[in-house]
């Protein structure tokens, strides 16, 4: 191997910033694929409680959202929230 052939860079090999990026895509890619619902879903379920607060009194973890893709074009959104009972004294 020559000095020249050294500084020379070859279609072959990648550089270091290339490799990182793919990496990443990658890594980025299955962890996508792991979660269990949209980035929204969090904010969406923060929202509904902060709307649903001015109006009763609820527990924050009385409220669950969830996503589901029934089909191709198809997604449900479920809310299940568990209410106080209004007919006891408080």
């Amino acid at each position: 191997m020559s000095l020249i052939d050294y500084f020379r860079s070859s279609p072959a090999k990648k550089s270091s910033a290339t490799l990182a990026k793919e990496r990443l895509q990658i890594i980025v890619a299955h962890e996508r694929g792991q979660r269990s619902g949209p980035d929204y879903l969090p904010a969406l379920k923060q929202d509904i409680l902060e709307v649903i607060q001015r109006y009763v009194a609820i527990d924050p973890g009385q409220i669950q959202v969830t996503l589901d893709n029934k089909e191709k074009d198809l997604s449900v959104l479920e809310l299940n929230i568990t209410l106080p009972d209004e007919s006891k004294p408080k």
